[in-house]
């Protein structure tokens, strides 16, 4: 991956990262379902006026849209606002990293490489320090439940599901892409927020949200769908999986790092090792990569 690739990848995951604050932000002001409506509602207009409908198969375009909004980011919202605390959420998402990777390995026979696999393994005891200190400090807490914990690992399946159907479109202008495959995400969540939480509630909400909800919202859609997902299903599709999708596994530290900050919690000795662990295998994994391409 060369170096500037790599630097797209990071302010991606560094912007997935700090998110996980500014989604706890906008479910004080909206119930989960409208909320991610109005992201994806945000993410097309009034984009799909000028931005030009990609030559792909409807069914890509359908399915992203409809995966990514319902399934990733419909569950994750919903289980973020009872049963899951951020920090813990932002952790478990990210395991559609070894889910894609495991699928990549079964329908495009990409077979990771030793030196991909020895990186994997030190990202990923970084990774369970993390969620080991995370279920220690959850039990007795109504913030983390296995309800939680379940619903957001679907939403990861999910996203591994996003990634996987991207590798199928090929090269496809990635803005006009993610446009378009919004606005397949909106009648479903809407009939989901309708049904699930009701007129009434949808009126208060809208009525009462603050600015700062309607900001996180705008960042919702803005930053993390069109130029996020966009930037991130770019590199998808020219890079392999085992490079490109691992890189996701610094999301959850990018958040333990913004809530040190943003909201005060503490930054023990566990959380500087895991983050050097896992900076450590995605580094080896990059350094591997640009090996095998000198």
């Amino acid at each position: 991956m060369p170096f500037t690739h790599l630097l797209l990848a990071l302010l991606v995951v560094f912007i997935w990262g700090t998110n996980f604050v500014i989604i706890k932000l906008g479910l004080e002001n909206f119930p989960p379902f409208l909320f991610a409506t109005l992201r994806f509602i945000f993410s097309f207009l009034p984009w799909l006026f000028f931005v030009k409908k990609p030559i792909v198969n409807w069914y890509a375009i359908a399915g992203v849209g409809i995966l990514m909004g319902v399934g990733q980011f419909g569950l994750l919202f919903w289980a973020m606002q009872k049963n899951i605390s951020a920090g813990m959420a932002s952790l478990v998402v990210q395991a559609q990293v070894f889910f894609t990777i495991i699928m990549s390995m079964f329908i495009y026979c990409e077979r990771p490489k030793i030196t991909q696999l020895i990186a994997l393994s030190i990202a990923t005891i970084g990774y369970i320090i993390v969620g080991w200190h995370s279920a220690e400090n959850s039990q007795g807490s109504a913030t983390t439940t296995l309800l939680g914990l379940f619903t957001v690992l679907l939403a990861a399946f999910s996203w591994s599901c996003v990634n996987l159907l991207i590798r199928s479109v090929g090269r496809v202008n990635m803005l006009g892409f993610m446009v378009w495959s919004s606005a397949y995400s909106v009648p479903i969540l809407l009939i989901l927020t309708v049904t699930i939480e009701g007129i009434d509630t949808i009126l208060i909400s809208l009525d009462q949200a603050s600015w700062s909800g309607w900001l996180a919202v705008i960042w919702q859609a803005l930053a993390n769908t069109l130029f996020g997902f966009g930037v991130w299903n770019w590199l998808l599709i020219r890079h392999s999986i085992m490079v490109v999708a691992p890189t996701a596994l610094l999301v959850p530290m990018f958040g333990i790092i913004s809530s040190t900050w943003l909201l005060n919690e503490s930054l023990p000795r566990w959380k500087i090792v895991s983050v050097i662990l896992v900076l450590s295998g995605l580094a080896f994994n990059i350094y591997s990569d640009r090996r095998k391409n000198i």
